[in-house]
C-alpha cells in the first residue's frame, strides 16, 4: 500500500456561496448538531479502519476540505488527533473560513498537529464578498490571516478574480493587502459559473455578470507580477509560494501520487492494484483487464457507494502529462522517457508543436519539458494536447 496524501471532506458550511457547487450544505443550528455527530462518528470509523491495516502509514501529507471544516469548531482538533494516531504526516492542512476561525480554535488545532492553514478570503473588497455570498469582511479575514501567522502556521490565502463588481483597480488593491498581511502562500483562481449556483440564476438573469475570460487574464498577469515582486514563486499556474510553503499535498494530486479521500464526495485515486488490495473497504470496483489507474468518489457516506472510473495506461500516462504541465517543474526527463517508450513519434510531434508555440520550453538545467508563461495562459490548448495522447 503506497497512499501518500489523505483528503477528508467537511460537507458543512455556516452559509452556502453563491458559486458554489461542492457537496456542502448549510443547516441550522439543531440539525447542523445531530447531522455533523452522525458524519463525524462515520468519519472516525473510517479513519481507524483504514489505520487498523495499516494503510495509512505511508500518508505523507494530510488535507481536510469541504464546505468549511472550522465550522465544526472544538471537534476538528479530534478529527486531527485521529488521523495522526495511524501516521505522521510533514504536512497536514486545514481550510478555515475567516469567520469561524478564532484563536481558541486556531490554538487546539495547532496543538493537534496542524501545520498549514488554508485561508477561503476570496476578496479583501467587502463589496465584492458580499455579492457572492461571502458571510465575512475584509478586515475579519486579514485579523484570521494575522492569526494564523502569529499561532506559527504556514498560511496560505485562496483568492478569486473576475467577481461582479470587480474591476482592475479592486483586483490590485486585494492583492496588495492580501501580500502585505505576509501570508507564506496565495493561490488564485478565475470565478466560474457553475449550473444550478444562485449566481448562475443571477447570470442568468443578468448576463454582464457573467465573469470576463480576458480580464481573468488579466488578473492572472498581474497576479504573478505583485506575488513575484513581494518573494512568493509560482510552482503551480494558480499557486505562489515562499521558499518551502509550496502545498505539498496538492502538488501530490498534479505528481501522479497515490491519494485516499474519505468523507462524502471525497475523491481517489490509485492503482488498480492498489484499489485490490482495498477490495474490503472499497467494495463495488470492477475494473478491466488494461485497466492501470482507478479513480472513485464515495457518493453516499452512510451506504458504502462509490463511483469508479478506469484508466488505461496510455491515459494514465497522459494526464500525468496533462497534469505535470500545471507545475513550474514541469515533466521530467524519467516521465518524458516514459511518454517516448509509450507514444513513440507521437509524444515527439506534440513536444515539437508546444515547442514551436511557445508553450512550453526545455529547462537546460534539469531537461525536464515546462510550461511558458504562454502555455499556462493558453492551459486549455496546452493540457488539450497532452491528453490527446490517450487516443489509440
Amino acid at each position: 500500500m503506497a497512499v501518500e496524501a489523505l483528503y477528508l471532506h467537511i460537507p458543512f458550511c455556516r452559509a452556502r456561496c453563491a458559486y458554489c457547487d461542492f457537496d456542502t450544505c448549510a443547516l441550522d443550528p439543531a440539525a447542523f448538531k445531530l447531522e455533523a455527530t452522525r458524519y463525524l462518528a462515520a468519519l472516525e470509523r473510517r479513519i481507524d479502519e483504514f489505520g487498523a491495516r495499516g494503510m495509512l502509514a505511508s500518508v505523507r501529507t494530510v488535507y481536510i476540505g469541504g464546505g468549511t471544516p472550522t465550522v465544526l469548531g472544538e471537534r476538528l482538533p479530534g478529527i486531527v488527533r485521529r488521523v495522526r494516531a495511524w501516521c505522521a504526516p510533514e504536512e497536514f492542512t486545514c481550510e478555515a473560513n475567516p469567520e469561524s476561525f478564532h484563536e481558541e480554535l486556531a490554538g487546539s488545532l495547532a496543538a493537534s498537529g496542524v501545520t498549514r492553514i488554508s485561508l477561503g478570503v476570496q476578496s479583501l473588497e467587502d463589496d465584492e464578498l458580499s455579492a457572492i455570498g461571502r458571510i465575512h469582511t475584509a478586515t475579519v479575514a486579514l485579523e484570521a490571516i494575522e492569526l494564523a501567522r502569529r499561532e506559527g502556521f504556514s498560511v496560505s490565502c485562496d483568492l478569486m478574480c473576475g467577481l461582479p463588481g470587480q474591476h482592475a483597480a479592486s483586483w490590485r488593491r486585494t492583492l496588495e493587502r492580501a501580500l502585505a498581511a505576509h501570508p507564506d502562500h496565495i493561490s488564485v483562481y478565475p470565478l466560474s459559473v457553475e449550473a444550478g449556483t444562485p449566481l448562475a440564476d443571477r447570470v442568468a438573469r443578468n448576463p454582464s455578470l457573467l465573469p470576463d475570460e480576458d480580464f481573468q487574464a488579466d488578473c492572472m498577469e498581474v497576479a504573478r507580477s505583485l506575488c513575484e515582486g513581494a518573494g512568493l514563486a509560482p510552482y503551480e499556474v494558480a499557486s505562489y509560494a515562499r521558499p518551502g510553503h509550496a502545498c505539498r499535498h496538492n502538488i501530490a494530486y498534479w505528481s501522479g501520487v497515490s491519494y485516499l479521500g474519505l468523507g462524502r464526495s471525497a475523491a481517489s485515486m490509485m492503482s488498480v492494484g492498489e484499489l485490490c488490495d482495498m477490495a474490503s473497504l472499497i467494495p463495488g470496483a470492477s475494473p478491466s483487464q488494461g485497466d492501470a489507474r482507478a479513480r472513485f468518489v464515495q457518493a453516499d457516506d452512510r451506504a458504502r457507494t462509490f463511483e469508479f472510473e478506469f484508466l488505461s495506461e496510455r491515459e494514465a500516462l497522459a494526464e500525468d502529462l496533462m497534469l505535470a504541465m500545471r507545475m513550474t517543474a514541469g515533466v521530467p526527463p524519467d516521465l518524458i522517457g516514459r511518454a517516448q517508450d509509450l507514444f513513440g513519434a507521437r509524444f515527439d510531434q506534440v513536444v515539437e508543436m508546444v515547442l514551436a508555440e511557445g508553450l512550453a520550453c526545455i529547462d537546460s538545467a534539469t531537461g525536464a519539458l515546462v510550461p511558458t508563461a504562454r502555455g499556462w495562459l493558453m492551459g486549455n490548448e496546452l493540457y488539450g494536447l497532452m491528453w490527446g495522447l490517450a487516443e489509440a
